[in-house]
């Protein structure tokens, strides 16, 4: 799984050595990184030495917005293949989106002594069942994060690329009972592999199994009495790194173990060239959404142009998938976690350019918010984050058609 789906060699110290095909696949490719641009907030990504029971051997990074009120939700973030936790935090979008929205970040990361090429080992059985390996490492993350910062535990959420994905799921039927939501991104179907050389066969082509094959795999690893979290699958259609496929068996894997039709509720158009379709419900209630992204190859959709994450290597810019994917778990605030000031409202003759915050625009009514982001209403030009703190000029050019005047009025 490339920085995910690819299996990842086993670790050198817990695993079967991996073979050099492997590690070369798992490689990434040089790419031109943009620098991110500044945030309102001051927060830092900062390592945690010390958090619980490691038996996976895993490193804990978070990211706490400052003045986060106690309550606020938290999503656990899993890196791909031969990535760190700082790529992520830096490129993925989710950096913008916790400081807009008010919630923190907890970072797992992989090291070589357990993964040649970094990778989760989401294929071996002792690294993701529960309590166990991985698995249980990620799981004390989530218990410290919770305490440290006075989170709240029924609102944690887990989110990953490629191998991270493929853990990201095994956590999601593990744990149900911590993670109320989880995002699936160029991943794998729950129990594909249990095994690295069973693991290729899981990327590409993919595995040919019925609807109630692969809700059992979630079955059998649910505990007892537990509800089945909200999920959403990230594929791009021209992945071949992990096959589109994957994320059709995803879809159809939770949709059949949590007792939905397998075929969507609602579809709808989105930016990028993405289509979402949702299962059991519309976007607000769905039990699973899948986010299909025409064209993308293997990596996490970011949009830059609207102040959603940065360009890098399997940072692909598309769609801002952690904007998405937070209005889909319902932490999307929007203003982040304090209330945004007051402004008096403008109602501009046609013909008339405003400078305003992106809050007082959207609460005027020249633009509109989706996740966490601001747009022009009428020509739907990207604004950044829907925030007191930024400033944009828009110019109505017709009644009620808004364009962004990018050089102010």
């Amino acid at each position: 799984m490339h920085p995910q789906s690819s299996p990842p060699p086993s670790a050198p110290t817990r695993h079967l050595p991996p073979i050099a095909a492997l590690a070369a696949a798992f490689l990434l490719v040089a790419a031109t990184i943009i620098t991110l641009a500044p945030r309102a907030s001051a927060a830092t990504l900062d390592p945690v030495p010390s958090f619980g029971s490691d038996p996976g051997a895993l490193a804990m990074y978070e990211y706490v917005p400052d003045d986060l009120p106690a309550g606020a939700p938290a999503v656990v973030l899993l890196h791909g293949c031969a990535q760190d936790a700082t790529a992520y935090h830096q490129h993925s979008g989710w950096a913008e989106q916790a400081d807009a929205s008010g919630f923190a970040l907890v970072y797992a990361e992989q090291n070589s002594a357990n993964n040649a090429t970094s990778c989760f080992n989401w294929f071996e059985p002792g690294d993701v069942a529960r309590d166990s390996g991985e698995a249980r490492s990620i799981r004390s993350m989530v218990e410290h994060a919770v305490d440290a910062h006075a989170l709240d535990a029924d609102r944690v959420y887990v989110s990953g690329l490629s191998a991270g994905g493929a853990m990201a799921a095994e956590l999601l039927a593990a744990y149900p009972d911590v993670f109320a939501g989880g995002s699936i991104v160029a991943g794998v179907p729950v129990g594909c592999a249990t095994g690295m050389v069973d693991a290729f066969t899981c990327m590409n082509p993919g595995k040919d199994r019925t609807p109630e094959q692969w809700g059992d795999e979630i079955r059998a690893k649910l505990p007892d009495g537990a509800d089945l979290p909200r999920v959403a699958v990230w594929h791009g259609t021209s992945d071949t790194t992990v096959a589109p496929a994957n994320g059709d068996a995803s879809v159809v894997q939770w949709s059949n173990a949590g007792g939905v039709p397998t075929e969507p509720d609602t579809t709808e158009q989105l930016p990028g060239s993405t289509t979402a379709s949702y299962y059991g419900g519309g976007p607000d209630d769905a039990a699973v959404a899948h986010y299909s992204v025409s064209g993308m190859g293997h990596g996490t959709p970011v949009d830059p142009g609207s102040g959603c994450g940065t360009i890098g290597a399997y940072f692909l810019d598309s769609v801002c998938s952690s904007g998405y994917t937070a209005q889909f778990w319902g932490i999307d605030g929007g203003a982040g976690p304090t209330d945004p000031p007051t402004e008096e409202p403008t109602d501009p003759p046609s013909g008339e350019c405003v400078t305003a915050s992106n809050y007082a625009h959207v609460t005027d009514g020249r633009a509109v918010h989706r996740s966490g982001m601001a747009y022009a209403v009428g020509s739907d030009d990207p604004l950044g984050l829907w925030n007191p703190a930024v400033t944009t000029s828009l110019t109505e050019t017709s009644p009620g058609h808004w364009e962004h005047t990018v050089d102010g009025c």
